[in-house]
């Protein structure tokens, strides 16, 4: 009995080592984590040693669950609100990462269909290996030929171009505008998203992710990637919320 109440004991009154042991983390972590808000402030014993209880273990464990589904910046101010006493606070920082994560869903879909759609595109256009060079051609496309073939005004590609859609380089002598492959590729991307009704400022990192991939079809194998880390921030999410609903039962 002696023995089963002592443990009780020490289990109610916890050392930084202990917090830190059970998740791999050093005792300096379990301090910053204390003095970043993250965990409520500790007790202290006659020498002025920190002393946590399991109040501090759930606030931890729900620091650490929250990290991978909303980014660390983001579980450290969640912490904060909750144990400043503004749960309300905490709960629109959690459906904001909801709300991202709802508008990284649908720029994937976007990035879906465009593909989707550029695909026949290229194999059914009448003529595509002789059309493709007509616009291309061995020096590049002239934004006049290449606004014809997308169906759209030569100012709508300069425009483009001022929010960085396209990139074509200038003929050293003419100084007109000159659309490699690359830059047709993602001329036809970005009339696609257009069509879908999506602003320039979120086709522009569109583009980007395209550009970085090497093109569509590296773009293509790497939308799988993507797709599995959405989901993988999803589950973190449901996660992070159980730990920090025990959390918020065990505040009371």
């Amino acid at each position: 009995m002696g023995r089963n109440l002592q443990s009780l004991q020490s289990r109610d009154r916890l050392r930084p080592v202990d917090l830190a042991r059970e998740h791999g983390l050093s005792t300096q972590a379990i301090r910053n984590y204390e003095e970043a808000g993250i965990l409520p402030a500790a007790g202290r014993t006659p020498h002025g040693y920190r002393t946590y209880t399991p109040l501090h273990e759930a606030a931890l464990n729900a620091f650490l669950a929250l990290v991978p589904g909303h980014g660390h910046q983001r579980a450290t101010s969640i912490m904060r609100a909750v144990n400043q006493g503004t749960p309300e606070e905490a709960f629109r920082l959690i459906d904001e990462s909801h709300a991202q994560l709802l508008d990284d869903r649908r720029t994937l879909q976007a990035v879906e269909r465009a593909l989707r759609d550029l695909e026949p595109t290229a194999a059914s256009e009448p003529g595509a290996g002789s059309g493709s060079a007509e616009v291309t051609g061995p020096g590049g496309a002239f934004i006049g030929p290449l606004a014809d073939k997308l169906g759209i005004r030569p100012a709508t590609l300069r425009k483009w171009e001022r929010a960085g859609l396209v990139r074509p380089r200038r003929d050293p002598l003419t100084g007109y505008r000159v659309y490699d492959e690359a830059d047709v590729r993602d001329a036809r991307l970005a009339h696609q998203l257009r069509r879908g009704g999506y602003l320039l400022e979120q086709i522009a990192p569109l583009i980007a992710q395209v550009r970085a991939a090497g093109g569509l079809e590296p773009l293509e194998a790497a939308l799988g990637d993507w797709s599995g880390r959405l989901s993988a921030r999803g589950r973190a999410m449901l996660t992070g919320a159980a730990e920090l609903e025990a959390y918020l039962r065990r505040r009371g």
